[in-house]
């Protein structure tokens, strides 16, 4: 069984929501995402996405862009954010790992050469946000070929697709709380509530919500609606607030510590 679906199976008997953190690998460090993710999961995670910088972001704000340009600083590939994978497993990690990146990367990588190192390092799921359900069926079949869930975005806007994206996918249904690019903010979509009620009905999988999510009450405002909550540009912008102690030898656990404690209360 894909570990995404062990354990939405595991916190459905629980009656619990998971809390998917993303993050941005190689910010500041990729060895410092090891710690960071490790941190994640003490404080309560139940999956993460791990986002591969991109130069041209499509669907990430001004502070998930930040963080692509100071790992890209560090010249931060795709290749390391995959092999990312074995080494958060090395290092005693064991929640589900989710990749996030877009498609140009994948298709210069090569389809085969791509899944075959997500595979062997122990990826669960990926999302690419640039890959509309028309033109996702190579990557789908590879994807399923090695037990990779394809997880789909939806969105308020999608209108009669909702339901054609919904019945195709695995893992989950990534639904868009907000229209435009990522960031914290105080309003969701009006028609949102409706909107998870049609994806629900249409899904034969759990669904999950982000975009926007920063703060302990907005994800129990979400979490009697949905299986899953993801937080990214509030716990990016941590991250981004501790940078200074993350890069500081005798000052990382403090950082580290400051992490922890923002993903225990949303996690609440």
């Amino acid at each position: 069984m894909n570990l995404i679906d062990q354990k939405f199976a595991e916190l459905k008997a629980e009656q619990k929501t998971a809390l998917i953190p993303f993050i941005s690998c190689g910010d500041p460090t990729l060895e410092a995402t090891i710690e960071i993710v490790k941190a994640l999961e003490s404080a309560g995670a139940d999956m993460v996405e791990l986002g591969v910088p991109y130069s041209d972001p499509l669907a990430d704000g001004p502070v998930i862009q930040r963080a692509s340009e100071r790992a890209l600083i560090h010249a931060v590939t795709l290749t390391d954010c995959i092999e990312l994978g074995g080494k958060l497993r090395a290092a005693g990690v064991t929640i589900p790992l989710i990749l996030f990146t877009y498609y140009n990367p994948i298709f210069q990588f090569g389809l085969d050469a791509f899944f075959e190192l997500v595979k062997q390092n122990d990826i669960s799921g990926m999302i690419v946000p640039d890959l509309p359900i028309e033109e996702d069926q190579e990557l789908r079949q590879l994807a399923e070929k090695h037990n990779i869930h394809l997880i789909p975005l939806v969105a308020p806007t999608s209108n009669d697709r909702v339901t054609r994206i919904a019945k195709q996918a695995k893992g989950f249904v990534y639904c868009v709380s907000s229209l435009g690019v990522t960031g914290e903010r105080s309003d969701f979509h009006k028609e949102i509530d409706e909107f998870l009620s049609v994806v629900r009905e249409s899904s034969d999988v759990p669904i999950a919500i982000g975009f926007g999510i920063s703060s302990r009450e907005q994800v129990a405002r979400f979490e009697q609606k949905c299986d899953g909550v993801i937080v990214g540009s509030a716990i990016v912008r941590t991250i981004e607030s501790n940078v200074p102690l993350l890069l500081d030898a005798d000052k990382k656990e403090e950082g580290l510590r400051n992490i922890q404690q923002f993903v225990s209360e949303l996690k609440g």
